[in-house]
């Protein structure tokens, strides 16, 4: 028999290859306690500046799209017509486009994500160096995993 035609995981038997010390029964999970006892500062900066921009597009997007359609059920013109008929005030009629117009709305909303972007990833770096701190001193996070 040719070893390169044989699966992968399998001795030459055809049996699987059990890793040593594991003599679960079949049909029995296997559990394995691990134990979390440090996390790389900069694998956590990085990934959470990933995720940190990704949810600022995401929150740019939801803005842009909700304030489309609240401009499309017309509720800027309810509200401008609302408010002209509390004030009353035919000189200086109120128009909300004036504080809610889409370039402010999405100019502050990408604002927010950036610095959102700088928070989160910021907050995750410290907290990836706070968790090795503790660790340290407690041992770490104890998990346990079970093979289905």
């Amino acid at each position: 028999m040719n070893r390169g035609a044989e699966p992968a995981g399998t001795a030459r038997t055809g049996a699987p290859i059990r890793p040593a010390g594991a003599t679960a029964a079949a049909g029995r999970a296997r559990r394995v306690k691990l134990t979390v006892s440090r996390v790389d500062p900069w694998s956590a900066m990085k990934m959470s500046f990933l995720i940190s921009v990704a949810l600022g597009i995401a929150g740019v997007v939801m803005v842009a799209v909700l304030w489309m359609i609240l401009s499309g059920m017309g509720v800027f013109s309810e509200v401008n017509r609302l408010v002209g008929t509390v004030f009353n005030d035919t000189q200086n009629p109120f128009d909300i486009m004036d504080f809610l117009g889409f370039g402010r709305v999405l100019s502050l909303s990408i604002v927010i994500g950036v610095i959102d972007v700088i928070l989160l990833t910021a907050l995750s770096t410290l907290g990836a160096f706070l968790y090795n701190i503790c660790s340290a001193l407690v041992g770490g996070l104890q998990l346990t995993l079970t093979d289905d």
